[in-house]
């Protein structure tokens, strides 16, 4: 018998019972097949489709139309695991209303069941709050956040310094308490993941920031 889809309160129980939670990016149809094959428990349609599959140096100059057509071949494939699309730039930035709009789409057009955003501005927050309801489940992001590179200039290590882990741990509480069901940490020391991951009770999903998050994700294609 197949297996039932997994969904965004399965996904919170996993870290409820302690059990790491297994994700990984796809943008076609048979990565997803082989994810669900491997019993992957959540795809995220990335916008690091720009620089794994469309040749662009950045995420930035990924579309939303884009992001609909790998997304909905990704959803054809899986069966099984959660489907998570990126928010490309500038869909979400601009107003509630576009971010509504845009999510929106990765929903009915691309089939996603939740979508993911960077960052935790009192703007960001307003957006997820806004989303969770209309009923679109949203994943937070937070530490290295590839759309705000020329912000920082390049890719380093985020939450170093007191304050800037402080930041962290700040914008994931709010992410939480906005409505996000799970948060994705990015290349951040790994005390601080675990300090994050503790004290949330959304599950933290780590890339670079080491072993103690609740789950783990790769780029398909790096791995």
């Amino acid at each position: 018998m197949d297996e039932p889809r997994m969904t965004v309160p399965r996904i919170r129980q996993l870290k409820e019972h302690g059990r790491k939670i297994a994700a990984v990016t796809a943008y076609d149809v048979a990565m997803a097949r082989l994810a669900d094959a491997a019993k992957i428990d959540l795809i995220l349609v990335g916008d690091s489709l720009g620089n794994v599959v469309l040749g662009y140096e950045t995420t930035l100059p990924v579309t939303l139309d884009d992001m609909v057509h790998h997304t909905a071949a990704v959803t054809r494939g899986a069966k099984r695991a959660l489907v998570v699309a990126d928010l490309p730039f500038m869909t979400y930035q601009v107003s509630l209303d576009e971010a509504v709009r845009a999510a929106g789409r990765l929903v009915q057009e691309g089939g996603a069941h939740a979508v993911k955003l960077e960052g935790a501005s009192p703007y960001i927050l307003d957006v997820v709050t806004r989303l969770s309801s209309v009923g679109i489940p949203v994943m937070g992001h937070l530490g290295w956040t590839p759309q705000s590179l020329h912000a920082f200039g390049r890719a380093t290590v985020r939450g170093r310094t007191r304050d800037s882990a402080q930041e962290i741990l700040d914008g994931a509480r709010s992410l939480q308490e906005a409505g996000a069901f799970a948060l994705v940490l990015e290349v951040i020391p790994e005390r601080l993941a675990n300090v994050v991951t503790d004290t949330i009770l959304i599950p933290t999903i780590g890339i670079g920031a080491g072993p103690g998050c609740a789950g783990h994700i790769l780029v398909s294609y790096d791995m």
